[in-house]
């Protein structure tokens, strides 16, 4: 989606541009950022491979539930036979599940 229309610029009409020359340069210089970011931590590539900066930087390990039930069910696909080659897992929230998590008060 062009950045003029995500920002609310009208549809164009017939024979009008979708893409203008502000949207191609803001398009082109994100995909520069990209290019220079790590894939695997997201900080930008000049920073996380500077062997000065080695010992600058502190992580934590994060669980996502959702993504760890998809490791599991597609452990257990691939450990009864299944095939791993082009299976994706879907992911969805159970229904029964409590859709927030409650607190209990314990002002009275």
């Amino acid at each position: 989606m062009p950045r003029s229309l995500f920002l609310g610029r009208p549809m164009p009409g017939p024979g009008e541009p979708l893409w203008l020359d502000d949207d191609r340069a803001w398009a082109l210089a994100l995909l520069q950022v990209e290019a220079e970011t790590c894939t695997g931590c997201r900080q930008p590539l000049t920073e996380s491979m500077d062997p000065a900066l080695e010992e600058a930087w502190r992580a934590e390990v994060v669980l996502c539930h959702a993504c760890a039930t998809a490791g599991r069910t597609a452990e257990h696909y691939r450990q009864h036979g299944g095939d791993a080659h082009g299976a994706n897992v879907r992911v969805h929230r159970r229904k029964e599940a409590t859709p927030w998590p409650t607190v209990q008060s314990t002002s009275g």
